[in-house]
């Protein structure tokens, strides 16, 4: 029985199963064993060419994006009409047959926009071209679901589905749980707080599947056995998601009311270039990036050339985006912005900035 089988044969047996409390072992046993086979589909343990296979596409800008949905949603007129990339474009499925990518120029930043083929049911299997475009989509900062808006309940429900399949969480935080495999010792098992949804014996036997009989294990929020899983897994990647609904033009403005009410959702329409200036706004706010200009003693600051760096940055991470050897000079920087209590702020290394502050770094 073949890896494909075996993982049907899993899945057939989660379906029918109850869930009560008798069954929560025997179905995080099938579980675990659900995700080990998973895993071998995605990275074949054979010769050393097979794993990773993907687009060869150099990452380039300050941020990747990937465009993902199935065939004829619009994906490709959506690259030609945010970049200067010509994306061919047609009424018919699978126009787009491998990764052409595009540079968005938005508030200074160049951001890569990944038009990737479109998925079919299957993907996760390998049907299509669909384990080259999720390994891309595991390189990206963000995914950008697109939905045909006339019968887009389906196809989201199944794009997450096939995501979830191979280890991409979207929208969600990783698990805090603490995991460290050790040598010898046995399994110690803590909880910071009450757990309702696994104990220290299902643990024991999601541990035991993937033949872990020594480690540490810290629950510091309730966790279910899925999250568990992904923890000890140590593969899965947590992406924010934005979810684009294509097609406007064609239902009715209820509809649209109602997708656009939806938590990180923008209603656009490609042919009519219809509210692309939110979904810009949108992405930029997704992917968490800020503008950090400088400033030369004695002069205006340099508002034409802005240092993108991400939320949460301090001034440790722009000296070293200016020149890594700043820091080992580095004596105070005045701050100009949102971030300080006044203008100009004398601050140190660790001062976080905030969108479109104004730096002056004063060396020893």
């Amino acid at each position: 029985m073949g890896i494909l089988e075996k993982i049907a044969e899993i899945e057939r047996e989660i379906g029918r199963t109850q869930k009560n409390k008798a069954t929560e072992y025997h179905l995080g046993l099938l579980k675990a064993k659900l995700a080990k086979y998973r895993t071998q589909l995605l990275e074949p343990q054979g010769k050393k060419g097979e794993k990773g296979e993907g687009f060869d596409v150099l990452k380039s800008g300050d941020a990747r994006v990937a465009l993902i949905g199935f065939p004829s949603v619009g994906k490709s007129t959506l690259l030609s009409t945010l970049t200067k990339t010509q994306s061919e474009t047609a009424s018919y499925e699978f126009t787009t047959l491998t990764c052409i990518p595009g540079v968005i120029e938005y508030n200074g930043a160049n951001i890569q926009l990944l038009d990737l083929p479109g998925i079919i049911e299957g993907a996760a299997q390998g049907k299509g071209r669909g384990r080259q475009v999720i390994a891309v989509a595991r390189t990206a900062d963000l995914v950008i679901i697109m939905l045909d808006a006339t019968k887009s309940e389906v196809q989201r429900e199944l794009l997450e589905k096939e995501l979830e399949a191979v280890g991409i969480r979207l929208n969600k935080p990783k698990p805090g749980i603490y995991f460290k495999q050790k040598k010898a010792g046995g399994i110690h098992f803590n909880a910071t707080c009450s757990l309702s949804k696994v104990d220290e014996k299902l643990v024991q036997v999601i541990l035991h599947e993937y033949k872990i009989f020594n480690a540490e294990v810290i629950f510091r929020e309730d966790c279910t056995a899925d999250q568990l899983i992904d923890t000890i897994s140590d593969n899965r990647v947590h992406l924010p998601c934005l979810y684009v609904y294509n097609k406007i033009d064609q239902v009715s403005i209820e509809e649209v009311d109602r997708l656009a009410r939806q938590p990180n959702s923008v209603v656009v329409s490609c042919n009519m270039k219809l509210n692309l200036d939110y979904l810009l706004f949108m992405m930029w706010d997704m992917l968490a990036l800020i503008r950090i200009y400088t400033k030369k003693p004695g002069r205006h600051p340099d508002f034409n050339d802005a240092i993108i760096m991400r939320r949460n940055s301090s001034v440790e991470h722009v000296c070293h985006t200016v020149h890594r050897s700043i820091v080992a000079v580095f004596k105070y920087a005045l701050v100009w912005g949102r971030s300080t209590k006044y203008s100009p702020q004398r601050v140190g290394l660790a001062h976080v900035v905030e969108d479109e502050d104004v730096i002056q770094i004063v060396k020893k």
